[in-house]
């Protein structure tokens, strides 16, 4: 679990997220959704500590990351997964040396135990025999599900998904939305994703949180956001033809 508590932030004295608090549940998928400019990826840089807070604070089960010396930090680091939204990949490495990568860095396998971790990884998102193959060889999908593999590379207990599905096709779009989730249940983790994807949402959400101008709004269900009546949330959930047509139905 993470938690966050009273979470602020701001750059040069204007404030973009005020006194935000959520419980990020283990073994869930944890959504944090708000129009664009709201304040949603400050919040997860914040999280992971990419950016510092004015006040507040971030539990790692428990362990307050901001409390923590350097090394404590790096222990966090070693057991968080990111997965960035155009992928990140390295366009020199090869599939095989991109999901290597974070293993090299925070483990003292062997080269040979390093290569099996990385051959797991690929086979858990079905891309057994992409390891020689760059990113300049590889559909928009496969980038994803490459990233995908080097965010569990480690074996994450913390996933962090920023627009996962950003640039892909509908059909691409729910594989990568199903592997984050049965990844997540498989593994216990805790995985938070940033989306504006109302379907992936709907498909997997089990926590959402709607932020607005840097406030909490709102937090509930994938069944609860449906019936809400806020007004800021109806407004960005049926924003969409195929969302107007899904309300018909509650």
């Amino acid at each position: 679990m993470i938690q966050v508590k009273n979470i602020s932030k701001s750059f040069q004295g204007r404030s973009v997220i005020q006194n935000i608090s959520f419980d990020f549940e283990a073994g869930k998928v944890n959504m944090i959704i708000g129009e664009s400019g709201s304040g949603k990826t400050t919040l997860l840089k914040c999280m992971v500590g990419l950016n510092t807070i004015d006040s507040g604070e971030v539990l790692f089960d428990g362990r307050n990351f901001y409390n923590l010396n350097f090394n404590g930090k790096k222990e966090i680091r070693k057991e968080i997964g990111m997965l960035f939204q155009g992928g990140a990949l390295f366009d020199s490495k090869t599939v095989e040396e991109n999901v290597v990568f974070p293993i090299s860095m925070f483990t003292d396998l062997s080269v040979s135990e390093k290569k099996d971790r990385a051959n797991f990884c690929l086979q858990r998102v079905n891309l057994e025999n992409a390891n020689n193959l760059y990113p300049s060889e590889l559909s928009g999908g496969m980038k994803k599900r490459v990233a995908i593999a080097r965010a569990i590379a480690v074996q994450p207990k913390y996933l962090f998904c920023d627009e996962p599905n950003s640039g892909l096709d509908p059909k691409t779009s729910i594989v990568i939305d199903n592997l984050i989730k049965e990844l997540t249940e498989e593994y216990n983790i805790t995985t938070i994703v940033i989306t504006h994807d109302m379907n992936s949402v709907i498909e997997i959400g089990d926590n959402i949180m709607f932020i607005y101008k840097g406030d909490k709004w709102w937090e509930g269900s994938k069944q609860e956001i449906l019936k809400t009546d806020n007004q800021e949330v109806c407004d960005f959930v049926y924003a969409t033809k195929f969302m107007k047509d899904l309300k018909t139905k509650f």
